[in-house]
């Protein structure tokens, strides 16, 4: 059963990582798909691998994360 404190955890759960998607899609442009991922493995306890060529962003997406 989902009690009052639950709810109000997720809602800020979500309010905060939405907050967090914003800030870093506002450094790393273009590439919205890739910052939502990033985000989901990071809530999840994941782990990342960034691959792409040289000067696309990755290190400024792992700063910014």
């Amino acid at each position: 059963m989902t009690t009052y404190d639950d709810r109000a955890s997720l809602t800020d759960l979500t309010t905060t990582a939405e907050r967090v998607r914003r800030s870093v899609e506002g450094v790393i442009e273009g590439k919205p798909e890739v910052v939502r991922l990033s985000l989901t493995v990071l809530l999840a306890e994941g782990h990342l691998l960034i691959e792409d060529v040289p000067g696309v962003g990755k290190t400024m997406l792992a700063k910014a994360l």
